[in-house]
This record gives C-alpha cells, structure tokens and sequence, in this order.
C-alpha cells in the first residue's frame, strides 16, 4: 500500500477521515434535531435521528477496520 506524506497508508487515512467527518457530523445533528424539534416537525427530528445513528455506526465500524489494521504491515508507519 501507498503510504503519503502524512505517514498512513492510503486505506487508513480514508477510514480516519470518514471516522472524523462521522462524528464531527453526529455532533452537528444534534443541533439539527434541537431546531426541527423546536420548529415542531417531529418526523424531521426523527430523520435526522436515524441520520445521526448511522453516521455513529458508521464512526465505529471505521473504528473496528483501524483496529484491525494498527501495527500491521499495510498501514504504514504511523500506525505501527
């Protein structure tokens, strides 16, 4: 694998920036669902609920792939 100028192999470097975008999203929902709530639109509350669950389900299976990766030979120095 590719390892950048960063010293992370392309893979995990992807996998920590759609972790970081996951949860810097999931943290902004909340403000989403505080404003639908107040503005009474309850079903818009909900979507972005479900929004929020599946940016957080998808931090942790980013989670769980760098995990995995850490300390082995593809994920490039700044990992091991």
């Amino acid at each position: 694998m590719a390892t950048g100028e960063t010293g992370f192999d392309d893979v995990s470097f992807d996998l920590i920036s759609v972790q970081y975008h996951s949860l810097k999203a999931g943290h902004d929902y909340g403000q989403y669902v505080r404003d639908a709530e107040n503005a009474g639109r309850q079903d818009v509350a909900d979507f972005f609920r479900r929004v929020m669950e599946e940016d957080s389900a998808r931090a942790k299976q980013c989670h769980e792939f760098l995990k995995q990766l850490s300390g082995s030979d593809e994920s490039g120095p700044a990992m091991s």
